[in-house]
């Protein structure tokens, strides 16, 4: 009923993103159907390590993390967003856009991370004009 209520009335339903249910296993942050690559569940731990460590400020700790997951897993376009959001903390506008710009790359095709991207990028052009 509920299903036929949300089509009826044309309200968009918020499906959380894998780093919004700290729960969530990491094997199922990958996308459906694909194999899990033990460099890319590394990676993605180390990811939830240096989000974590941001949050709680420890920013020069999660920038070596971050960057131990990309050396593990390159493509890993959330180590870049979250590198960009430490770059910003530590107010160096000019690594925060370069990781900014990495981000969106490897992000393009995912809808929730796009946003974030890009609402990132707004946010380093208001800070640091």
């Amino acid at each position: 009923m509920l299903i036929f209520w949300i089509a009826v009335s044309g309200c968009a339903v918020f499906i959380p993103s894998p780093e919004d249910t700290p729960t969530m296993r990491i094997e199922e942050q990958l996308s459906p159907g694909k194999q899990a690559e033990p460099r890319e569940i590394a990676s993605l731990q180390l990811t939830k390590q240096g989000r974590m460590l941001l949050e709680n400020g420890k920013v020069d700790e999660a920038i070596t993390v971050l960057e131990q997951a990309l050396n593990i897993h390159p493509s890993n376009g959330r180590n870049y967003y979250y590198l960009s959001e430490a770059w910003l903390m530590k107010n160096n506008s000019l690594q925060a856009k370069e990781w900014n710009h990495q981000a969106e790359m490897y992000l393009s095709d995912d809808k929730y991370w796009l946003k974030k991207v890009l609402d990132q990028k707004a946010k380093i052009r208001k800070q640091f004009k």
